[in-house]
Protein backbone atom coordinates (compact mmCIF):
# COMPACT_ATOMS: atom_id res chain seq x y z
CA UNK A 1 0.00 0.00 0.00
CA UNK A 2 1.15 3.52 -0.67
CA UNK A 3 1.74 5.40 2.31
CA UNK A 4 2.44 9.17 2.75
CA UNK A 5 3.63 11.39 5.05
CA UNK A 6 3.36 15.63 5.58
CA UNK A 7 6.74 17.07 7.29
CA UNK A 8 6.64 20.53 7.92
CA UNK A 9 9.81 22.35 8.09
CA UNK A 10 11.74 25.47 9.03
CA UNK A 11 11.77 26.17 5.04
CA UNK A 12 8.33 24.55 3.62
CA UNK A 13 5.75 21.69 3.80
CA UNK A 14 7.44 18.55 2.16
CA UNK A 15 5.16 15.23 1.16
CA UNK A 16 7.44 11.78 1.60
CA UNK A 17 5.65 8.98 0.12
CA UNK A 18 6.45 5.01 -1.11
CA UNK A 19 4.97 4.03 -3.28
CA UNK A 20 3.21 0.23 -2.78
CA UNK A 21 6.01 -2.63 -4.21
CA UNK A 22 8.31 -0.35 -3.46
CA UNK A 23 11.25 -0.49 -0.26
CA UNK A 24 12.25 2.98 0.15
CA UNK A 25 10.85 6.23 0.84
CA UNK A 26 11.67 9.54 -0.91
CA UNK A 27 10.78 13.15 -0.57
CA UNK A 28 8.55 13.51 -3.68
CA UNK A 29 6.89 17.13 -3.53
CA UNK A 30 7.38 20.52 -1.40
CA UNK A 31 4.98 24.15 -1.15
CA UNK A 32 5.50 26.86 0.41
CA UNK A 33 9.56 26.65 0.32
CA UNK A 34 11.47 29.14 2.24
CA UNK A 35 8.29 30.21 4.02
CA UNK A 36 8.31 28.71 8.27
CA UNK A 37 5.89 25.95 7.90
CA UNK A 38 4.86 25.30 12.19
CA UNK A 39 1.73 22.56 11.88
CA UNK A 40 0.31 20.56 9.31
CA UNK A 41 -3.20 18.89 9.62
CA UNK A 42 -4.46 16.12 7.62
CA UNK A 43 -7.99 16.24 7.75
CA UNK A 44 -9.31 12.14 7.64
CA UNK A 45 -13.19 12.89 7.07
CA UNK A 46 -12.59 14.69 4.16
CA UNK A 47 -9.67 15.09 2.51
CA UNK A 48 -8.67 19.04 3.47
CA UNK A 49 -4.93 19.80 4.55
CA UNK A 50 -4.35 22.68 6.84
CA UNK A 51 -0.69 24.10 6.74
CA UNK A 52 -0.01 27.14 8.99
CA UNK A 53 2.90 29.76 8.27
CA UNK A 54 4.94 31.52 10.34
CA UNK A 55 6.04 34.69 8.91
CA UNK A 56 7.93 36.91 11.96
CA UNK A 57 6.82 40.15 12.11
CA UNK A 58 4.46 40.03 9.19
CA UNK A 59 2.44 37.38 11.16
CA UNK A 60 0.41 34.22 10.81
CA UNK A 61 -1.41 32.90 7.95
CA UNK A 62 -3.09 29.82 7.21
CA UNK A 63 -4.03 27.62 4.13
CA UNK A 64 -5.35 24.88 2.87
CA UNK A 65 -5.75 22.66 -0.32
CA UNK A 66 -8.58 20.57 -1.04
CA UNK A 67 -7.08 18.54 -3.20
CA UNK A 68 -3.73 16.64 -1.66
CA UNK A 69 -1.50 19.41 -2.00
CA UNK A 70 -1.98 20.43 -5.53
CA UNK A 71 -3.60 24.13 -5.43
CA UNK A 72 -3.90 26.18 -1.35
CA UNK A 73 -5.69 28.88 -0.55
CA UNK A 74 -5.62 31.37 2.47
CA UNK A 75 -8.35 31.05 5.17
CA UNK A 76 -8.69 32.94 8.18
CA UNK A 77 -6.45 32.86 11.22
CA UNK A 78 -7.62 33.15 14.64
CA UNK A 79 -7.80 35.96 15.71
CA UNK A 80 -7.79 37.99 19.68
CA UNK A 81 -11.40 39.91 20.82
CA UNK A 82 -10.59 43.12 21.38
CA UNK A 83 -9.17 43.86 25.41
CA UNK A 84 -11.41 44.69 27.33
CA UNK A 85 -11.57 48.62 28.42
CA UNK A 86 -9.54 49.38 31.13
CA UNK A 87 -8.32 45.68 31.39
CA UNK A 88 -4.89 45.06 32.63
CA UNK A 89 -3.08 41.85 31.64
CA UNK A 90 -1.24 40.75 34.96
CA UNK A 91 2.76 40.02 35.26
CA UNK A 92 3.90 36.43 35.22
CA UNK A 93 4.81 35.42 38.81
CA UNK A 94 7.56 33.73 37.42
CA UNK A 95 8.85 35.18 34.65
CA UNK A 96 7.59 38.91 34.91
CA UNK A 97 6.47 38.95 31.61
CA UNK A 98 3.09 40.05 30.46
CA UNK A 99 1.50 37.54 27.74
CA UNK A 100 0.59 39.49 24.75
CA UNK A 101 -3.26 39.76 23.86
CA UNK A 102 -2.55 39.35 20.37
CA UNK A 103 -1.75 36.17 17.75
CA UNK A 104 1.96 34.98 18.16
CA UNK A 105 1.85 31.36 16.82
CA UNK A 106 -0.27 28.67 15.29
CA UNK A 107 1.38 25.82 17.37
CA UNK A 108 -1.30 23.10 16.94
CA UNK A 109 -4.71 22.06 14.75
CA UNK A 110 -6.86 19.48 15.24
CA UNK A 111 -9.67 18.21 13.57
CA UNK A 112 -13.10 18.06 15.58
CA UNK A 113 -15.36 14.53 15.63
CA UNK A 114 -16.18 12.07 12.65
CA UNK A 115 -20.04 13.84 13.43
CA UNK A 116 -19.22 17.17 13.23
CA UNK A 117 -17.63 18.06 10.00
CA UNK A 118 -15.68 20.92 8.84
CA UNK A 119 -15.09 21.80 12.68
CA UNK A 120 -11.57 22.44 13.34
CA UNK A 121 -9.62 23.22 16.64
CA UNK A 122 -6.02 25.47 17.03
CA UNK A 123 -4.05 25.86 19.98
CA UNK A 124 -1.83 29.32 19.83
CA UNK A 125 0.66 30.99 21.71
CA UNK A 126 0.18 33.19 23.96
CA UNK A 127 -2.35 29.97 25.21
CA UNK A 128 -5.55 30.69 23.01
CA UNK A 129 -7.48 28.37 21.78
CA UNK A 130 -9.60 28.74 19.35
CA UNK A 131 -12.77 26.61 17.28
CA UNK A 132 -13.81 26.91 13.85
CA UNK A 133 -17.21 25.09 12.81
CA UNK A 134 -16.40 25.57 9.00
CA UNK A 135 -13.41 24.38 8.46
CA UNK A 136 -11.18 27.39 8.62
CA UNK A 137 -13.44 29.90 7.26
CA UNK A 138 -13.69 31.67 11.00
CA UNK A 139 -12.96 31.13 14.41
CA UNK A 140 -13.96 31.83 18.11
CA UNK A 141 -11.97 32.18 21.04
CA UNK A 142 -13.08 30.05 23.70
CA UNK A 143 -13.01 32.71 26.02
CA UNK A 144 -14.08 30.37 28.84
CA UNK A 145 -10.48 28.65 29.12
CA UNK A 146 -8.78 32.28 28.17
CA UNK A 147 -10.64 34.35 31.05
CA UNK A 148 -9.82 31.40 33.60
CA UNK A 149 -8.58 33.14 36.44
CA UNK A 150 -6.17 29.87 36.91
CA UNK A 151 -4.98 31.40 33.57
CA UNK A 152 -2.87 34.09 35.31
CA UNK A 153 -0.83 31.65 36.63
CA UNK A 154 0.91 30.52 33.04
CA UNK A 155 4.48 31.08 32.17
CA UNK A 156 5.95 30.17 28.86
CA UNK A 157 8.74 27.19 28.91
CA UNK A 158 10.47 26.80 25.64
CA UNK A 159 8.93 30.27 24.37
CA UNK A 160 8.55 33.33 26.07
CA UNK A 161 4.63 33.49 26.77
CA UNK A 162 2.46 30.17 27.68
CA UNK A 163 0.83 28.30 24.37
CA UNK A 164 -1.42 25.76 23.79
CA UNK A 165 0.12 22.69 22.23
CA UNK A 166 -1.96 19.72 22.87
CA UNK A 167 -5.69 19.32 22.03
CA UNK A 168 -7.06 15.68 22.23
CA UNK A 169 -10.75 15.24 20.95
CA UNK A 170 -12.06 12.45 22.28
CA UNK A 171 -13.24 10.02 19.70
CA UNK A 172 -16.69 8.82 21.35
CA UNK A 173 -17.57 12.14 22.39
CA UNK A 174 -16.51 15.10 20.28
CA UNK A 175 -18.04 17.57 23.16
CA UNK A 176 -14.86 16.33 25.49
CA UNK A 177 -11.90 18.06 24.56
CA UNK A 178 -8.39 17.56 26.87
CA UNK A 179 -5.47 20.28 25.88
CA UNK A 180 -2.22 20.39 27.52
CA UNK A 181 -0.38 23.97 27.85
CA UNK A 182 3.01 24.77 28.95
CA UNK A 183 3.36 25.97 31.28
CA UNK A 184 0.11 25.80 32.18
CA UNK A 185 -0.90 21.88 33.01
CA UNK A 186 -3.79 19.71 31.09
CA UNK A 187 -7.46 21.21 30.66
CA UNK A 188 -10.74 19.32 29.96
CA UNK A 189 -13.97 20.66 28.68
CA UNK A 190 -17.03 17.93 28.29
CA UNK A 191 -19.24 20.81 26.91
CA UNK A 192 -17.52 21.35 23.76
CA UNK A 193 -15.90 24.49 25.83
CA UNK A 194 -18.21 26.35 27.20
CA UNK A 195 -16.40 25.26 30.83
CA UNK A 196 -12.79 24.07 31.60
CA UNK A 197 -11.36 21.85 34.57
CA UNK A 198 -8.10 21.66 35.44
CA UNK A 199 -6.63 17.88 34.90
CA UNK A 200 -2.81 17.77 36.22
CA UNK A 201 -3.54 15.79 39.34
CA UNK A 202 -0.50 13.60 39.99
CA UNK A 203 2.43 15.51 37.77
CA UNK A 204 5.29 17.27 39.66
CA UNK A 205 7.24 19.94 38.28
CA UNK A 206 11.05 19.64 39.80
CA UNK A 207 11.83 23.04 37.99
CA UNK A 208 9.51 24.42 41.16
CA UNK A 209 10.32 25.33 44.81
CA UNK A 210 9.20 22.11 46.62
CA UNK A 211 5.99 23.37 47.92
CA UNK A 212 4.58 23.90 44.61
CA UNK A 213 5.89 21.23 42.89
CA UNK A 214 2.46 19.19 42.49
CA UNK A 215 0.74 22.32 41.72
CA UNK A 216 -1.71 21.50 38.40
CA UNK A 217 -1.78 25.30 37.34
CA UNK A 218 1.94 25.15 36.66
CA UNK A 219 2.95 21.45 35.22
CA UNK A 220 4.47 21.69 31.78
CA UNK A 221 3.85 18.51 29.82
CA UNK A 222 5.57 18.91 25.88
CA UNK A 223 2.70 16.98 24.92
CA UNK A 224 -0.22 14.78 25.57
CA UNK A 225 -1.73 12.29 23.48
CA UNK A 226 -4.50 9.99 23.84
CA UNK A 227 -5.14 6.26 22.66
CA UNK A 228 -7.95 5.99 19.93
CA UNK A 229 -9.48 2.89 20.73
CA UNK A 230 -8.95 3.14 24.91
CA UNK A 231 -9.93 7.02 24.97
CA UNK A 232 -9.20 6.94 28.85
CA UNK A 233 -6.11 6.49 29.20
CA UNK A 234 -3.55 9.60 28.16
CA UNK A 235 0.70 9.66 27.91
CA UNK A 236 2.40 12.80 28.58
CA UNK A 237 6.10 13.81 27.96
CA UNK A 238 6.73 16.01 30.68
CA UNK A 239 9.54 18.24 31.12
CA UNK A 240 10.81 16.49 33.46
CA UNK A 241 9.09 12.70 33.19
CA UNK A 242 6.82 10.51 31.55
CA UNK A 243 3.23 10.92 32.86
CA UNK A 244 -0.12 8.12 32.31
CA UNK A 245 -3.27 8.64 32.71
CA UNK A 246 -5.89 5.59 32.89
CA UNK A 247 -8.86 7.46 34.25
CA UNK A 248 -9.40 10.12 31.42
CA UNK A 249 -7.00 12.03 32.66
CA UNK A 250 -8.52 12.79 36.46
CA UNK A 251 -4.80 11.57 38.29
CA UNK A 252 -1.87 11.10 36.49
CA UNK A 253 1.08 8.65 37.52
CA UNK A 254 4.88 9.42 37.37
CA UNK A 255 6.80 6.42 35.25
CA UNK A 256 10.19 5.94 36.96
CA UNK A 257 13.20 5.22 35.72
CA UNK A 258 12.81 5.64 31.65
CA UNK A 259 16.20 4.79 29.62
CA UNK A 260 18.22 6.55 29.15
CA UNK A 261 16.68 9.79 30.03
CA UNK A 262 12.61 11.05 30.47
CA UNK A 263 13.14 14.31 29.30
CA UNK A 264 11.86 15.20 25.81
CA UNK A 265 9.01 16.56 23.63
CA UNK A 266 7.44 13.94 21.52
CA UNK A 267 5.04 10.77 22.50
CA UNK A 268 3.19 8.81 20.66
CA UNK A 269 0.70 6.41 21.61
CA UNK A 270 -0.35 2.74 19.70
CA UNK A 271 -3.94 3.30 18.07
CA UNK A 272 -5.29 0.35 19.34
CA UNK A 273 -2.79 -0.64 22.56
CA UNK A 274 -3.31 2.29 25.27
CA UNK A 275 0.04 0.05 26.82
CA UNK A 276 2.62 0.63 23.65
CA UNK A 277 4.11 4.37 23.32
CA UNK A 278 7.17 5.69 21.99
CA UNK A 279 9.61 9.00 23.08
CA UNK A 280 12.64 10.50 21.85
CA UNK A 281 14.27 11.24 24.49
CA UNK A 282 17.16 13.96 25.47
CA UNK A 283 19.38 15.92 27.87
CA UNK A 284 17.27 18.81 29.57
CA UNK A 285 17.21 22.01 29.98
CA UNK A 286 20.47 23.91 29.17
CA UNK A 287 21.39 21.03 26.89
CA UNK A 288 19.51 19.93 25.02
CA UNK A 289 21.04 16.99 23.18
CA UNK A 290 20.84 13.35 22.93
CA UNK A 291 22.31 11.37 25.50
CA UNK A 292 25.98 10.10 24.79
CA UNK A 293 25.60 11.77 21.32
CA UNK A 294 23.15 8.93 19.78
CA UNK A 295 20.03 9.46 18.33
CA UNK A 296 17.02 6.68 20.02
CA UNK A 297 13.32 5.93 20.60
CA UNK A 298 12.42 4.70 23.54
CA UNK A 299 9.32 1.92 23.44
CA UNK A 300 6.99 1.04 26.73
CA UNK A 301 4.77 -1.93 25.56
CA UNK A 302 3.51 -2.62 28.82
CA UNK A 303 2.06 0.37 30.19
CA UNK A 304 5.51 1.89 31.12
CA UNK A 305 6.74 -1.01 33.58
CA UNK A 306 9.60 -1.79 30.86
CA UNK A 307 11.08 0.25 28.20
CA UNK A 308 13.28 -0.98 25.24
CA UNK A 309 15.64 1.63 23.78
CA UNK A 310 15.44 0.72 19.83
CA UNK A 311 18.86 2.32 17.52
CA UNK A 312 18.55 0.06 14.68
CA UNK A 313 19.39 2.53 11.87
CA UNK A 314 19.53 5.08 13.99
CA UNK A 315 23.20 7.38 14.79
CA UNK A 316 24.66 5.95 17.49
CA UNK A 317 27.43 8.88 17.68
CA UNK A 318 28.21 12.63 17.16
CA UNK A 319 24.51 13.10 16.50
CA UNK A 320 22.91 15.84 17.92
CA UNK A 321 19.41 15.68 16.94
CA UNK A 322 16.66 17.06 18.88
CA UNK A 323 12.86 16.05 18.10
CA UNK A 324 10.27 18.97 19.01
CA UNK A 325 6.73 17.55 20.04
CA UNK A 326 4.65 17.44 16.54
CA UNK A 327 7.48 15.86 14.64
CA UNK A 328 7.02 12.11 16.10
CA UNK A 329 3.45 10.46 14.60
CA UNK A 330 2.12 6.27 14.24
CA UNK A 331 0.21 5.79 11.82
CA UNK A 332 -3.28 3.85 11.74
CA UNK A 333 -2.38 0.82 11.83
CA UNK A 334 0.27 1.54 14.65
CA UNK A 335 2.80 -0.06 12.80
CA UNK A 336 4.31 2.33 10.61
CA UNK A 337 6.30 5.67 12.79
CA UNK A 338 7.57 8.79 11.33
CA UNK A 339 10.07 11.32 13.42
CA UNK A 340 11.98 14.00 12.66
CA UNK A 341 14.53 16.50 13.91
CA UNK A 342 16.24 19.62 14.09
CA UNK A 343 18.65 18.89 12.19
CA UNK A 344 16.47 17.91 8.85
CA UNK A 345 16.94 14.64 9.76
CA UNK A 346 13.97 11.97 9.19
CA UNK A 347 13.24 8.41 10.22
CA UNK A 348 10.91 6.03 9.26
CA UNK A 349 9.95 2.41 11.11
CA UNK A 350 7.47 -0.15 9.51
CA UNK A 351 8.00 -2.37 12.37
CA UNK A 352 6.94 -0.47 15.46
CA UNK A 353 10.76 0.84 15.84
CA UNK A 354 12.27 -2.40 15.86
CA UNK A 355 14.45 -0.98 13.05
CA UNK A 356 14.48 2.77 10.89
CA UNK A 357 15.21 4.00 7.56
CA UNK A 358 16.46 7.39 7.08
CA UNK A 359 14.80 9.41 4.29
CA UNK A 360 16.52 12.39 4.28
CA UNK A 361 19.56 14.22 6.61
CA UNK A 362 19.19 17.05 4.43
CA UNK A 363 15.60 18.66 5.07
CA UNK A 364 15.45 22.15 6.86
CA UNK A 365 14.66 21.97 10.55
CA UNK A 366 11.12 19.95 11.05
CA UNK A 367 8.66 21.07 13.58
CA UNK A 368 6.00 18.50 12.51
CA UNK A 369 5.26 15.25 10.90
CA UNK A 370 1.78 13.48 10.10
CA UNK A 371 0.84 10.45 8.24
CA UNK A 372 -2.02 11.47 5.59
CA UNK A 373 -4.07 9.55 3.07
CA UNK A 374 -3.36 8.98 0.01
CA UNK A 375 -4.02 12.13 -2.20
CA UNK A 376 -7.12 12.02 -4.77
CA UNK A 377 -6.49 12.84 -8.27
CA UNK A 378 -8.55 13.91 -10.82
CA UNK A 379 -10.15 11.97 -13.82
CA UNK A 380 -8.46 12.40 -17.11
CA UNK A 381 -10.77 11.73 -20.32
Amino acid sequence: MTKRILVATRKGLFTVTRAQGHTGWEVSDGAFLGDNVTTVLSDVRDGTTYAALHHGHFGEKLHRSRDGGTTWEECAVPVYPPKPDGYTEPNNPMSGKTSPWNLELLWCLAAGGDAEPGVLWCGTIPGGLFRSPDGGDTWEMMRSLWDEPRRSEWFGGGYDYPGVHSICVHPEDARRVTVGVSCGGVWETRDAGKSWDLRATGMRAEYMPPERADDPRIQDPHLIVQCKDSPQCFWSQHHNGVFRSTDGAASWLEIPDVPPSAFGFAVAVHPSDADTAWFVPAIKDEKRIPVDGAVVVTRTRDGGRSFEVLREGLPGSHAYDITFRHALDVDDSGQCLVFGSTTGSLWVSENQGDSWQCVSNHLPPIHCTRFAPIAKTADVG
